[in-house]
């Protein structure tokens, strides 16, 4: 009897002299890599619940699948017969095209919920909406306001749940922006990253991770549109254990002085529409500007999660090759690709691991 590959498949072709076609997709392309991170059944709530290693694991599939998908054209139905409920309390563009493509690109099936259909402890308890939806599907992405809505759902669910951004984090985005920044400089350790804008959910989410890969962080954000202390403390610890530079203040010049990126995002955020007047009178001065570049390092680049608003960042910026905005929002569905892949699977990289 011929030896089975670890995936229960016999890797004989059935038709003869057409190789592979009875061999599973595993014994055609190579047996997985050995790896010593398993994510199978975690939830990623917040990368501050993530090592080093198993972010960087993270990234290192979604450039794995991105090769061998895109680049290569090869079909993986790594997820096929399982899917995946979508909860979405904010509106989304990447998030949602991101996640529903890249889950059926994959052999699954995702299925978009909206406020109409299901409302979070509206309707329906918390703990009744995890025990339902851990019996018919295989994980949760949800896109919501509060992030304890999302530790209440992680805690009843007997499935992965997946944080498609909350007021508190955006996981999700950070490992597209890593992503991009690896393909982009080919490592990630000793780059320093420059936020000049709002203390929000995608900055805390920088500051869970990035003293992780060895990144330095310097921070410019207006007096009163700080990050969470409490936040800030913990970032101050991951700096203090990986020995990099975590820098506050509220110049963004000062901010952007030898930095290798410039990062923004929005002003005003879903749910903060009636603090416009105030937010574009205390952000003057934090629009990212080729003037404002000459203070960066000769090779620095710019990131935006988007959607982008001119006051942001000007067009002469947004439009040149400095920016990596549309590498970064591809990047949005291989990342979380490679999220759902390891949360619901064993599949391991094929290829090599990249440096970061």
């Amino acid at each position: 009897m011929p030896a089975l590959c670890g995936y229960g498949c016999s890797g004989q072709p059935r038709v003869e002299g057409v190789r592979g076609l009875g061999a599973c997709f595993w014994c055609r392309s190579g047996q997985p890599t050995q790896t010593n991170v398993n994510l199978k059944g975690r939830d990623l709530l917040t990368l501050q619940n993530y090592t080093a290693e198993e972010i960087k694991y993270l990234l290192w599939t979604a450039s794995d699948l991105k090769q061998r998908i895109k680049d290569k054209g090869e079909y993986l139905p790594l997820l096929q017969g399982k899917s995946l409920a979508m909860i979405f309390e904010k509106r989304s563009t990447r998030t949602r095209l991101s996640t529903e493509t890249g889950f059926a690109l994959l052999g699954g099936h995702p299925c978009f919920l909206t406020t109409q259909d299901i409302h979070l402890g509206v309707n329906e308890s918390l703990t009744d909406t995890a025990w339902v939806l851990s019996s018919l599907t295989n994980a949760v992405l949800a896109r919501v306001y509060k992030q304890s809505d999302l530790d209440l759902l992680a805690k009843e669910a007997s499935i992965p749940i997946v944080n498609g951004l909350s007021d508190s984090y955006h996981p999700i985005q950070i490992l597209a922006d890593y992503l991009t920044l690896q393909e982009h400089y080919g490592y990630l350790k000793g780059l320093t990253i420059s936020w000049i804008g709002d203390g929000n959910n995608v900055l805390n989410s920088i500051l869970m991770s990035a003293a992780k890969f060895g990144m330095h962080l310097r921070v410019a954000t207006p007096k009163g549109f700080e990050p969470d202390p409490n936040i800030v403390k913990v970032a101050e610890e991951y700096s203090k254990e990986y020995s990099t530079e975590l820098f506050f203040t509220s110049d963004p010049l000062e901010a952007a002085s030898g930095t290798n990126v410039l990062v923004t995002d929005t002003w005003i955020s879903m749910g903060q529409e009636k603090e416009k007047a105030e937010r574009m009178k205390a952000f003057q001065g934090y629009q990212i500007t080729m003037q404002m570049g000459k203070q960066a390092a000769s090779d620095w680049t710019f990131l935006h999660c988007l959607p982008r608003k001119p006051e942001e960042v000007d067009d002469e910026v947004f439009y040149s090759p400095r920016s990596l905005v549309f590498q970064e929002a591809e990047n949005r569905k291989w990342t979380i690709m490679a999220v759902m892949v390891s949360l619901l699977t064993d599949y391991s990289p094929q290829l090599q691991k990249p440096t970061f």
